[in-house]
C-alpha cells in the first residue's frame, strides 16, 4: 500500500470518526458502521432519539477538487438504498414492520489544524 493510499484511507477513517460524533452530539446512537452487502455498503447508521433509522453515506475530503457531496451518484443512492432494506431485514425481524428512516449525506472537508468543515445533506 502506497504512501498516499496510507494517508487517504487515514483521512476517511478519522472523518467517519468524525461523522459518528457528528451524531451523537445531536444524541444519536451509532448502531452501525461500515456495514456491508453485495448489493451496496452504508458507512453510517445511527438511530437517533425518536427512533428514526438514519443511513449515513459520508464523505471525506482534503479539497473538493474532485467533488463534494454531488459524488453522491445516483446509482451510489440506489445501492445505499439496497444495503439499508437488507440491514432492516436482518436488524429489526418480523417484530418491527415499520420504523421511521431516512438517508443523510455528511460532507467533511478537512482543515489544516485536523478538524474538519462540515456540510449535512439530511433526507437525501
Amino acid at each position: 500500500m502506497g504512501v498516499q493510499h496510507r494517508r487517504r484511507a487515514a483521512l476517511g477513517k478519522a472523518g467517519e470518526a468524525h461523522a459518528a460524533g457528528f451524531y451523537r452530539d445531536r444524541g444519536a446512537e451509532i448502531v452501525g458502521q461500515n456495514v456491508s452487502y453485495p448489493v451496496g455498503e452504508i458507512d453510517l447508521i445511527a438511530r437517533e432519539p425518536d427512533g428514526t433509522h438514519v443511513f449515513i453515506e459520508v464523505k471525506t475530503r482534503s479539497t473538493l477538487d474532485f467533488g463534494g457531496a454531488e459524488s453522491v451518484t445516483p446509482a451510489k443512492r440506489r445501492r445505499v438504498r439496497a444495503a439499508a432494506v437488507r440491514w432492516l431485514e436482518t436488524r429489526l425481524g418480523q417484530g418491527e414492520k415499520r420504523v421511521p428512516i431516512r438517508f443523510d449525506v455528511l460532507l467533511l472537508v478537512s482543515r489544516p489544524d485536523g478538524n474538519f468543515n462540515v456540510e449535512y445533506y439530511e433526507g437525501i
